[in-house]
């Protein structure tokens, strides 16, 4: 498995590539198969600010495809305001109350406590914690059985 460094830094190259203009806050992320593919994703804002899509969102939605939500085990996340054309920011970026949702789906479906690797846009900020602890006694696909 790649380390945190890796997934950080996969996840600011991430970032920088987001389409934000309305919040000028860019995302990036990069989630991380069991076999240690990772795929990664940006926010994409939209005028229609309920069509934008999560930094996690899209990068789940590329796990999916390469290699099935079924073989998450971790993901990082990055981020903060674009100036000067870098993203910069020294706050953690943590995932929102939906993308939390999205990653307990993956997680109820991999059976792995998947890891979120929460840093600042520059990286140096970090704080580690499992889906578990930022969704607890959630809903998932077993409440549907």
């Amino acid at each position: 498995m790649a380390g945190h460094d890796t997934l950080i830094a996969l996840a600011r190259e991430a970032a920088a590539k987001a389409h934000a203009p309305y919040s000028g806050f860019h995302v990036g992320a990069a989630v991380e198969s069991a076999d240690g593919t990772i795929v990664t994703g940006a926010n994409m804002e939209n005028a229609c600010y309920r069509l934008g899509i999560c930094a996690e969102q899209s990068a789940l939605t590329a796990a999916q495809h390469a290699f099935g939500l079924k073989n998450v085990v971790r993901i990082a996340v990055a981020g903060g305001p674009m100036r000067g054309g870098a993203v910069v920011g020294d706050d953690v970026v943590t995932p929102c109350g939906g993308c939390r949702q999205a990653i307990y789906e993956a997680a109820a479906l991999s059976g792995h406590d998947v890891e979120i690797v929460s840093a600042s846009a520059e990286g140096d900020a970090v704080e580690v914690r499992r889906i578990s602890e930022l969704l607890p006694i959630a809903f998932g696909p077993d409440a549907l059985a």
